[in-house]
C-alpha cells in the first residue's frame, strides 16, 4: 500500500477490514451505477464507524458523499475521521459536485482508497489535491478486488467502448439447441437464475436475428429485484436484412422504446422505416471484409464504438453460434460465461454454443485466461477473461 506514512501490522488489518466493508457496500448498487462506477466509503474516528455510503446510481450522490451525510444524521462530528473508500475520490465537477472539495471541507484527517481513478484525465489527480490540503493518503491496499469490482468501468472509460461478455448456455458436449432448433431450459433453475443476473447487470442485451425469429425472446430481466436502474437496460438486434418480425416482443412489448434494430444498407428500405416506426434502427456498415456475403455481417467494431459513445457500457450477448463465434473470433469479447448442463445432445446438426469458421490452427485459438468455476445446482458455470 502507498503511504505517506507505512501502518504496523495491527494498522494494516484495521485498513482492510474497513475496506472490505467498503467493498460489501458498492456492491449493493451492483446494475444500478452505469455509467459510474460502483463505489462504497466507511468513516471512522477513534476506531469507530460514524458513517457509510454507496454510490446509489448515476447521478446521485457519490459514495463518500453518502457516509458523511449518513455521519451528519446521526449527530456525529467528522473532523478528524479517516475515510475508507473503493476508488479514488473524484475531482472533478460533473452531474454532482467534486468529493475531494467535500472532504476538504469536512477536515477529515486520513483517506485509504483501494484502487486509483482508471480515467486517464483524472488519474490521481484527487489524491493529489487531498494532499495539497494537508489529508494523509494511502491507497493501493485491495486494489485488485476493487480494480475486479469495476472492470466494466474501467473498460469503458479508458477505451470508449462497452465491455462485453459472451453467455451461452450448453450440453456438456457444446450444444445450445437440436438441430431442429429446441433449446429451451438446457440449464436448471439456478443457472437460469444466475444468467438473469448477468443480464441484470448488463446496459445492453445484444441477440441475433435468428435468435428473434427462433426464440422471440424479449430479453427483459426477470426477478425479485425492483428495476431502479438510471441508464435502462436497451436490447440491440443485430439483422442486416430488417427481418425482424413487427410482431416480435422486442417490437412490440412496453419496453419497444429501448429497442435497437441494427441493419446494414442492404435491408429493403420498407422494411427500415416500418421497424422505424416502433423502434430504434441504426444503420451499421458491413465488414469490409465480407461485404460481398449475403447477408453481409455488420460491422462489429464499428456497433461497438457507437454504443460506447452512447455511455452503453457494457453489453451481454446471448445470441446464437454465429453472433457468438463472431465476436469472439474477432476478439471483441472480454469475458465469457458458459453455463453446462451434464447432458450429452449429440448430433452432427445439433446448434453449436460458437459456431462460425473455427480456428485453422493451434495458433489462432483464443486463449481464455483467470478461469474460475461455480457449481450452481447440478450445472456448472465456467467464467473466463478473453481478451
Amino acid at each position: 500500500m502507498k503511504t505517506a506514512a507505512h501502518p504496523d501490522a495491527a494498522g494494516l488489518a484495521r485498513d482492510e477490514r474497513y475496506l472490505r466493508l467498503a467493498l460489501r457496500l458498492a456492491q449493493r448498487a451492483r446494475g444500478n451505477t452505469s455509467p459510474n462506477p460502483m463505489v462504497g466509503a466507511v468513516l471512522v474516528k477513534a476506531g469507530r464507524i460514524i458513517g457509510r455510503g454507496w454510490h446509489h446510481h448515476a447521478g446521485a450522490p457519490h459514495a463518500e458523499i453518502e457516509a458523511l451525510r449518513d455521519a451528519a444524521r446521526h449527530g456525529e462530528s467528522v473532523r478528524g475521521a479517516t475515510l475508507y473508500v473503493t476508488l479514488e475520490p473524484c475531482s472533478s465537477h460533473g452531474r454532482t459536485p467534486a468529493c475531494t472539495d467535500a472532504i476538504i471541507a469536512a477536515g477529515l484527517r486520513r483517506v485509504v482508497a483501494a484502487a486509483t481513478d482508471p480515467n486517464p484525465q483524472h488519474v490521481g489527480r484527487g489524491f493529489g489535491l487531498l494532499r495539497q490540503a494537508g489529508i494523509e493518503v494511502a491507497h493501493g491496499l485491495l486494489a485488485a478486488e476493487a480494480t475486479r469490482l469495476n472492470e466494466v468501468f474501467n473498460h469503458w472509460i479508458v477505451r470508449r467502448t462497452p465491455f462485453v461478455t459472451v453467455k451461452a448456455a450448453m450440453t456438456l458436449d457444446g450444444k445450445i439447441a437440436t438441430a431442429a432448433g429446441e433449446s429451451q431450459w438446457i440449464t436448471g433453475e439456478t443457472a437460469r437464475a444466475h444468467g438473469m443476473k448477468l443480464r441484470r447487470d448488463a446496459d445492453a442485451v445484444l441477440v441475433g436475428i435468428n435468435t428473434v425469429l427462433a426464440d422471440d425472446p424479449g430479453l427483459t430481466f426477470r426477478g425479485p429485484r425492483t428495476e431502479t436502474r438510471a441508464n435502462p437496460r436497451r436490447r440491440v438486434i443485430l439483422d442486416s436484412l430488417a427481418r425482424t418480425p413487427l410482431s416480435a416482443k422486442v417490437v412490440t412489448d412496453e419496453s419497444a422504446a429501448l429497442t435497437t434494430v441494427v441493419v446494414t444498407k442492404a435491408a429493403p428500405a420498407r422494411r427500415v422505416a416500418a421497424l422505424a416506426r416502433c423502434v430504434r434502427v441504426l444503420t451499421a456498415p458491413a465488414e469490409r471484409t465480407r461485404r460481398c456475403e449475403t447477408p453481409p455481417r455488420i460491422d462489429l467494431r464499428w456497433l461497438l464504438k457507437t454504443l460506447g459513445a452512447e455511455g452503453v457500457t457494457s453489453v451481454l450477448v446471448e445470441g446464437g453460434g454465429e453472433v457468438n463465434a463472431a465476436f469472439l473470433e474477432q476478439r471483441l469479447a472480454n469475458r465469457v460465461a458458459f453455463f453446462y448442463a451434464p447432458k450429452i445432445l449429440g448430433g452432427r446438426d445439433a446448434r453449436k454454443g460458437v459456431a462460425g469458421a473455427g480456428a485453422t490452427g493451434r495458433r489462432d485459438m483464443l486463449w481464455l485466461r483467470d478461469v474460475e468455476s461455480h457449481r450452481l445446482g447440478p450445472d456448472l458455470l465456467l467464467t473466463a477473461r478473453a481478451d
